[in-house]
């Protein structure tokens, strides 16, 4: 692939990345570190081309735009470049890098592809649905840059054989954090997630982190994912 091609032109522009990276900063994303992977990465890349001139979107911040997620087939979707920082961003707090990195549902790999910019080490990510991995698979070898291994698997499942993880992320919303997930957390690791309230209503984020003692668990803001499926689907 070209620079230009990478870069893209009109609304997919280095600076409309700019622009959009500028928006996330009005909206509350106050990790540089986070910012500057979200503006490396190419996100146009990941959808559609008839989807292309909404991955930018920067005019708006409003809430209710910014937790748009755009259809990227299979009943999946790409989330808003908002949503994706501020997993991240909660994921990485005051640590200097991400360190070994799980994540589970690489859906169109976007976040993934994130994610291998603030790790020096490869980001592993699984995806249960066997068209939409490929898709991702080729869509990332478009960006030699990136570190990512993609498996297809259960997410709930996590990836056992290479754990632990410093680091773990999930997008899709859950009852409870997998049991699973939580065994391959590294001492000190870190899980984000969306979880179902009780009534099963409502989504909220949860940071999850191991210590000497066990788990600690907060709840955060309110959020919208599809659901967390077992299983693999072909």
């Amino acid at each position: 692939m070209t620079p230009s091609a990478q870069a893209g032109i009109g609304f997919t522009s280095l600076r409309s990345r700019a622009r959009m990276v500028d928006a996330l900063r009005q909206k509350g994303i106050r990790n540089e570190a986070v910012l500057a992977a979200i503006q490396a990465v190419p996100r146009h890349l990941f959808v559609d081309e008839a989807l292309a001139h909404r991955v930018y979107d920067y005019k708006n911040v409003s809430a209710s735009n910014y937790q748009a997620a755009l259809p990227i087939g299979f009943g999946q979707t790409l989330s808003h470049p908002y949503t994706v920082a501020r997993m991240i961003e909660i994921l990485l707090d005051r640590r200097a890098q991400l360190g070994k990195t799980l994540e589970i549902g690489a859906g169109s790999g976007y976040q993934a592809a994130v994610l291998s910019h603030l790790t020096e080490e490869e980001v592993w990510a699984v995806e249960r649905i066997a068209p939409l991995l490929a898709r991702a698979r080729q869509t990332l070898a478009r960006i030699p840059e990136v570190r990512v291994r993609l498996e297809l698997a259960d997410g709930t499942l996590g990836w056992p054989a290479a754990a632990p993880f410093h680091s773990i992320i999930m997008a899709a919303a859950a009852r409870q954090a997998p049991a699973e997930l939580l065994s391959q957390l590294a001492p000190g690791g870190r899980l984000v997630l969306p979880l179902l309230s009780t009534d099963g209503k409502e989504q909220y984020l949860h940071h999850i982190e191991r210590t000497p003692r066990g788990f600690t668990e907060t709840r955060l803001e309110s959020v919208r994912f599809v659901p967390l499926l077992s299983g693999i689907a072909s």
